[in-house]
């Protein structure tokens, strides 16, 4: 659940596109009997309370849906953690989840002197050094464990929320802060908030010993993860004497090993108080009523004085920084440079200068090194927090080329930034297209919430980060020379990414741990009641195809159209319904584009002319669809389309940008091969099809060496040649986008027809198999696939509620008993997946990452799972909950209701099936998913697909599972 990213263009917040010469001040506002600031000409209406205990409470009113993301944050992460307890923070994020005394106890009189107990050995574990003690308090930590689990009713939260239809329950914990979120229906804030006063009232820190196993699970997934070392390593080199440098967010391996109960209760007392919360919420409410809601529920809290964070300034860094990471995944390299704190005017200065290095299409980065194709991939983001913010440049190698090359070409393009060495007008492209991104991000309920929370947590001023389009403006490009020549010299970290074993790897060593129990049956009295607290009534919405879309005709061309009320940015679409399955060349055609010119302008100035006009254009290539994406704003509608026609229909065959392509290409399959993940979905496939699949389908390295620009440039001309159906969404009516269309979109009299696609046919499966590939890790990741029946529309509802029940989130029968009971992973799921066409099948996928020494473990208690369905009245009416009341107050709007309408007549359909899915839920039994269990899943044989690393597993032991396929990187891969 940690979150640690790179956060691009941090600051950008919410500006309109008229905004020029506005005045953004911090306003006096008074309603419904509370006081609250704003900021004027704040497009969010963002309201920003302080109730009597301290209490922030920032609100931001949006009806376009009845839902509300929410956030709790808490400024406090492993930057507070303490020196002696690192990975505290995180911890206690996990353990917010286990409830208090009054949810989550079947009898609290009963279990507290048993977690009394815990506590008390947990101290005694902690401070004795001798083995065979510790192994010794260990059993009677198991022992008492198992006895207090008894009176424990596993994910009593979990199941609160889903039954009143939230999504994303979920937190994170970074460097300086713990946040707890949820999408909730408007209709159930009522019911939200009581839970979420209750829970931060009095948290009880039950069943610890199988989620610190869930902690060491996810230690564990870090140490195969080479990008978190880099950043930790990048982080603890530029910060020797900060916290972002000295701790990492999950903790020490020995501090791991010796957990206290008393420092985590202690670090939540100390920093879980009014005066360092916030209750940022952005969606479908009243804020004079939702402002009296949060103070009556959380007005029992008392302000404390909070500790404050010290720490000796960082000293210059003289020299360049070296430092090595080892891993499995392919070489690269971080460079990193030290900057002041986020609420600082250099801090906003310096996301500029990331936008002017990488923006993706007219940065130095983009044209000088991407474009020219100089190097695989390279970036530069700005990561900013509250003491210091970075500068990060990251860069991947084309095959033959040294990380130093890497080096010196990255940093040749900060020289180029300190020289002043790119257009002036870069920094008025800049701000158009930041107006146009935050128009999109204001759409959206979530984003505005993201980005609130973003400020409170990192001491951000709204009123500066509203004004960021107005202040990047009036900024000159000797600023930001002079700004670059300050802090950009030989100051820097550089972090090479090598490959190779990496030999400090240490696993966390975990102790036996008896299963327990879950009493996944209970209820406490508090459920109960907040099962029983009303809520508004809420009526479903549901998509009519022939209402909510527009149709027309643009020549032969059908148009689809849905009509953006909200702001001035469109989005059009050409889908052809062929894909690489029709043409193994079109994924590289459409790819080939992005580095072509034309007769008139060369492919530099071509991505410069798309930035200006806050414009950009892709094309997508599946195996069965493409999709040209065009958008920008509707001014600009007429130029951005016709400079797309111009480098579709008049680009030019550049031999030297196809060999520099397939250089590129050759080191991506290379580096394809090392990425677990898709080696993992080429088992998948390979398990589905088998050794011939849709995942190899692509071009052999005698292919790829054949291919001709001129194949590909014909390919590209050709292409508006196939029948294909155009998408409009914007501020236009069908009827006057496709009249605009038509002179900028020639279509020929008739069509090309497609090239017939290619087909495979999936496996019978009639015994169990396994198909393994060895990888360097120190987890195992092993994934159930069975090929089912064929699509059946009718069988939706059920199949929802399946998943829902089943193995699709934290209140599911898979995740209670595979993490919560046994603690034999981190992460596990289940799903039935429904296929995207109407004659294809639905595919059982069953998946668990555990570590190599439990995967006999881990395969059984899943076999268990897929072979007996364990019954459960209390955790079925909450999946059936969860269904109804989700899609009470789902809505598809915008774009989204094109792609939803397409997806349905892939499958067939005419019609919204969710109302069909919301109409039979709710008479459904528990008898209709056993009987769609013991038809489709019940001792069926399943393909596991299993990514270990060969010393860590036996042969041996997964040959007792079924027939058993080593497979090659050639392979699975298919080249």
């Amino acid at each position: 659940m940690s979150r640690l990213k790179v956060i691009v263009a941090f600051i950008f917040g919410a500006v309109t596109a008229a905004q020029a010469q506005t005045s953004y001040l911090w306003k006096q506002g008074t309603s419904g009997g509370y006081s609250y600031k704003y900021v004027s000409n704040d497009p969010t209406h963002s309201r920003f309370y302080t109730l009597k205990n301290g209490l922030t409470v920032v609100l931001s009113p949006t009806p376009k849906q009845p839902r509300i993301q929410t956030y709790i944050a808490v400024k406090a992460g492993s930057k507070t953690d303490p020196a002696t307890h690192t990975g505290l923070a995180h911890y206690l994020e996990h353990l917010m989840f286990k409830g208090t005394d009054k949810y989550g106890s079947l009898d609290w009189s009963k279990e507290k002197p048993l977690l009394d107990k815990i506590d008390a050995l947990y101290e005694q574990y902690n401070s004795t050094k001798d083995e065979a003690k510790r192994k010794e308090i260990y059993k009677e930590i198991d022992k008492v464990s198992g006895q207090a689990a008894k009176y424990a009713i596993a994910n009593e939260y979990d199941k609160m929320m889903s039954s009143m239809g939230a999504q994303g329950t979920n937190a994170f914990t970074s460097f300086e802060q713990t946040v707890y979120t949820e999408d909730i229906p408007a209709s159930a804030v009522d019911k939200y908030l009581s839970v979420q006063a209750e829970r931060f009232r009095y948290p009880v820190f039950r069943i610890f010993h199988t989620e610190l196993e869930a902690v060491y699970e996810e230690k564990n997934r870090g140490l195969d993860n080479d990008s978190r070392k880099v950043f930790e390593t990048m982080f603890a080199a530029l910060f020797p004497n900060n916290n972002y440098g000295k701790q990492t967010t999950i903790g020490t391996i020995e501090h791991l090993k010796n957990p206290s109960l008393k420092e985590i209760r202690k670090y939540f007392y100390t920093y879980y108080v009014p005066n360092n919360m916030g209750v940022i919420m952005s969606g479908d409410f009243n804020p004079d009523e939702m402002i009296r809601k949060i103070d009556r529920s959380f007005s029992y809290m008392k302000a404390k004085a909070i500790p404050a964070y010290t720490f000796s300034p960082e000293k210059p860094i003289p020299a360049p920084v070296a430092k090595e990471v080892f891993g499995p995944t392919p070489e690269n390299i971080m460079i990193g440079y030290r900057f002041p704190g986020a609420a600082t005017p250099d801090a906003q200065m310096l996301n500029l200068v990331g936008e002017i290095l990488t923006n993706g299409k007219a940065g130095l980065f983009d044209l000088n090194l991407t474009k020219k194709q100089k190097m695989l991939s390279a970036g530069a983001f700005s990561y900013n927090l509250k003491d210091y913010s970075v500068l990060l440049l990251q860069g991947n190698p084309i095959k033959g080329q040294s990380l130093d090359d890497v080096k010196s070409l990255m940093l040749g393009e900060i020289e180029k930034l300190k020289k002043g060495e790119f257009d002036e007008t870069l920094i008025t492209s800049i701000v158009n297209n930041l107006k146009k991104s935050t128009l999109e991000e204001n759409q959206n309920y979530t984003s505005r919430a993201g980005n609130l929370m973003d400020a409170f947590t990192s001491g951000i001023d709204w009123s500066a980060r509203v004004a960021t389009a107005d202040k990047l403006s009036k900024i000159t490009k000797r600023q930001i020379v002079d700004f670059a020549n300050k802090y950009l010299k030989d100051n820097y970290v550089i972090v090479y990414k090598r490959q190779g074993e990496d030999k400090n790897v240490l696993k966390v060593e975990k102790p036996p741990i008896t299963p327990v129990e879950v009493n996944r049956d209970a209820q406490s009295p508090f459920l109960k009641t907040i099962a029983t607290m009303p809520s508004n009534k809420v009526n479903p919405s549901w998509l009519d195809f022939n209402r909510d879309i527009e149709r027309t005709k643009s020549g032969p061309l059908n148009v689809l159209a849905v009509k953006n009320k909200d702001n001035s940015i469109f989005g059009l679409y050409y889908r052809y319904n062929m894909g690489s399955l029709n043409n193994k060349l079109l994924p590289m055609a459409a790819e080939y584009i992005q580095y072509l010119g034309t007769d008139k302008m060369t492919a530099e100035e071509i991505s410069k002319e798309f930035y200006k006009l806050a414009a950009s254009f892709r094309v997508n290539t599946s195996n069965e669809v493409s999709t040209v994406s065009i958008s920008g704003l509707q001014e600009n509608f007429d130029k951005t389309i016709r400079l797309y026609e111009s480098v579709l229909n008049n680009c030019k065959a550049d031999e030297a940008a196809l060999k520099g392509l397939k250089e590129r290409m050759k080191k991506s399959r290379e580096n394809a091969k090392l990425n677990k993940s898709l080696i993992m979905q080429g088992l998948v496939n390979y398990a589905q099809f088998g050794a011939k699949n849709p995942f190899n389908n692509v071009l052999t390295d005698a292919e790829l060496e054949a291919v001709t620009a001129q194949q590909l440039v014909d390919l590209l001309h050709d292409l508006g040649k196939f029948e294909h159906t155009v998408l409009y969404y914007g501020p236009r009516t069908a009827e006057q986008i496709a009249a605009e269309l038509k002179p900028l979109h020639a279509a020929p009299a008739s069509f090309k027809p497609a090239p017939q696609q290619l087909s495979f046919e999936r496996t019978k499966q009639d015994k169990n198999q396994v198909l393994f590939a060895d990888y360097d890790m120190v987890q195992a990741e092993i994934e159930w696939v069975k090929n089912s029946e064929k699509y059946n529309p009718e069988q939706t509802p059920t199949v929802e509620l399946f998943n829902n029940y089943f193995g699709g989130g934290m209140s599911t029968i898979v995740f209670q008993t595979i993490r919560e009971s046994k603690a034999l992973a981190y992460s596990t799921y289940a799903f039935y997946n429904a296929p995207q066409k109407k004659d294809d099948n639905y595919t059982m996928v069953a998946y668990v990452g555990t570590q190599a020494d439990k995967v006999n473990d881990a395969v059984g208690a899943m076999n268990e799972l897929l072979t007996n369905l364990p019954e459960s009245d209390k955790v079925f009416n909450v999946a059936k909950d969860n269904i109804r009341k989700s899609l009470e107050t789902e809505r598809i709007t915008d774009q989204d209701i094109l792609f939803n309408y397409l997806a349905a007549e892939r499958r067939g359909l005419n019609y919204d099936i969710r109302k069909n899915v919301y109409d039979s839920v709710g008479n459904m039994g528990f008898a209709d998913i056993r009987s769609f269990f013991d038809k489709e899943l019940k001792s069926k044989p399943y393909t596991y697909c299993i990514v270990a690393s060969e010393k860590r597993v036996k042969e041996d032991d997964l040959k007792k599972y079924g027939d058993f396929t080593k497979l090659s990187l050639e392979q699975i891969f298919g080249y």
